[in-house]
């Protein structure tokens, strides 16, 4: 049986073919990890960094404000998750005519963040329903707003099971 001899033209075609399937498989890679992307916080550091001192703001006026805002979450057998929040002012009198929003966040994928639509359901108690809560650790995020304006903001880690 003859063999062929290794010649200068199949080197560098074997050079070639690896390189160009080191590349290929780098390459898709690379659009599967850039597509996949879930770690980002803000879309534009810049922007947010100029939002900063009016977030130092308002968080100062909320602290002036001495609101005392509790929330209850919980997860029922189904998934669904039930919100409560019991919000009161400085004197422990019932806040109302307010607007307050949820948000339950992944804190590894914002893909998954979940709106929770709060009403007004008594006097300073706001409740909202959230379908298809998969157990876990969450971010609650409680916005309230009184004409317009946020006038509270809070961002706790909860674990729901």
């Amino acid at each position: 049986m003859a063999t062929k001899p290794l010649t200068g033209t199949k080197v560098f075609l074997m050079l070639v073919a690896f390189f160009g399937v080191v590349i290929g498989v780098n390459v898709t890679m690379m659009k599967l990890a850039i597509a996949t992307l879930p770690g980002t916080d803000v879309d534009s550091p810049y922007a947010a960094g100029l939002t900063y001192d009016r977030e130092i703001s308002a968080a100062q006026d909320q602290v002036a404000r001495n609101w005392k805002v509790s929330a209850h979450i919980e997860r029922r057998a189904d998934g669904h998750a039930v919100l409560q929040l019991d919000a009161r002012d400085a004197a422990g009198q019932p806040l109302t005519g307010l607007k307050f929003e949820g948000r339950l966040e992944r804190p590894t994928d914002k893909r998954a963040d979940l709106a929770v639509e709060l009403s007004e359901a008594g006097s300073g108690i706001y409740r909202g329903d959230a379908a298809s809560v998969a157990p876990g650790q969450w971010d609650l995020v409680i916005e309230g707003d009184a004409k317009g304006d946020r006038v509270f903001l809070s961002r706790n880690r909860v674990i729901l099971n």
